[in-house]
């Protein structure tokens, strides 16, 4: 048995200990479970930098090539290269060098709090992009913003209204829905920069800070001319439909509805973004997490309505599998949707069939 590296670890590493979530008594992993990438991706989104290991190694299977799709441009490329894709990246940067000199005026030099000057730039850029998959593709190829608090507030922002609209919400709900990701985590903004910024695993201390936020945002927007649905989204956004959140470990029939569909947005954002501390996770792997976890923790007609409608927004990516193979998405499986049908060459694969084969990353 031997203590190793997060980053030194490969698939077919045998644990010798249990893993736990942070200081909790929640096992992620297990003693004796063999690693697989999933399981690297939820360490690397669970901050966990050390694990221990068996001496021995479980030989995993390996098959394909990771050679270059063909020559034509992957999808996302082609989107790179758009102009809209480049209209939507600089209107995106002022939108958040707007809204963090904004809202840190309002914080930190008690200056008036107006709505609809913040939310100005979040509806600019729906106006410039009002179709929902059109936004989607934006967001998916503008990933290198490693922000947990500003970028993070306007990508929440933004999922929270498109989730609104699928889930056929009026236009007032779906307003109130767009600001309570606005300012869900404006609490963060209090919490010291070395934390929010620790490039490794925060100790239980830091953490416990970490966990004040929803409480210190509730406490800037109590008095602010928004509505109450959005204060308790600030508030509620970490607590679980089972009662396995934060900071009141409230149940599903407490939690203000558009806290729990700002938490879908979340945390589907935080998994799939750069983060200080890891790169981001392969949307794949975000959903196959949800589709394990999502329907106890989270209200189940928006995990299903969010999940059925995001993996959509893939289809015709090119993506490459565990096996090293190159594809691009076709079908989605409705009973598995992180695990949709790729076209390789002249192959269809579907990898709902295909036991320990997943898509790697979106090319």
């Amino acid at each position: 048995m031997k203590t190793v590296d997060r980053k030194s670890l490969k698939p077919g590493m045998v644990l010798a200990k249990d893993v736990h979530v942070n200081s909790q008594k929640v096992v992620l992993l297990n003693k004796g479970d063999v690693i697989t990438r999933k399981d690297l991706a939820k360490l690397a989104f669970y901050s966990i930098d050390k694990v221990c290991i068996e001496d021995k190694i479980i030989k995993q299977p390996q098959s394909g090539t990771d050679d270059d799709f063909g020559t034509l441009p992957t999808r996302s490329e082609r989107i790179k290269a758009s102009l809209e894709f480049q209209e939507f990246k600089k209107d995106f940067e002022e939108c958040a060098d707007t809204f963090e000199n904004t809202i840190n005026d309002v914080i930190l030099k008690n200056k008036e709090f107006k709505v609809g000057e913040l939310m100005a730039p979040i509806y600019k850029l729906l106006k410039n992009n009002p179709n929902t998959n059109t936004v989607f593709d934006m967001l998916h190829n503008l990933r290198e913003y490693d922000d947990a608090t500003y970028t993070h507030s306007i990508n929440v922002a933004l999922i929270s209204n498109i989730l609104a609209k699928w889930l056929k919400m009026d236009d007032t709900e779906i307003e109130t829905a767009t600001q309570s990701g606005l300012f869900h985590d404006i609490g963060k903004i209090m919490i010291p920069e070395k934390i929010i910024k620790k490039p490794g695993k925060l100790t239980a201390k830091e953490y416990e800070e970490i966990k004040k936020h929803p409480q210190i945002g509730y406490d800037v927007l109590k008095d602010k001319p928004i509505g109450n649905h959005i204060k308790n989204a600030a508030l509620m956004h970490h607590e679980r439909c089972d009662g396995t959140g934060y900071p009141q470990g409230l149940k599903a029939p407490q939690i203000d509805r558009y806290a729990k569909l700002v938490s879908i947005a979340d945390v589907y954002d935080a998994m799939t973004s750069a983060r200080y501390y890891r790169e981001p996770l392969c949307p794949f792997t975000a959903i196959e997490l949800f589709e394990e976890n999502g329907f106890t923790k989270y209200d189940s007609e928006m995990i299903m309505t969010f999940l059925k409608h995001i993996v959509d927004t893939y289809i015709s990516s090119t993506v490459k599998l565990s096996t090293g193979e190159i594809g691009e998405i076709i079908f989605v499986n409705q009973d598995s949707l992180s695990k949709p049908t790729v076209k390789i060459g002249d192959d269809y694969i579907d990898l709902s069939k295909r036991q320990g084969v997943t898509i790697e990353k979106i090319l």
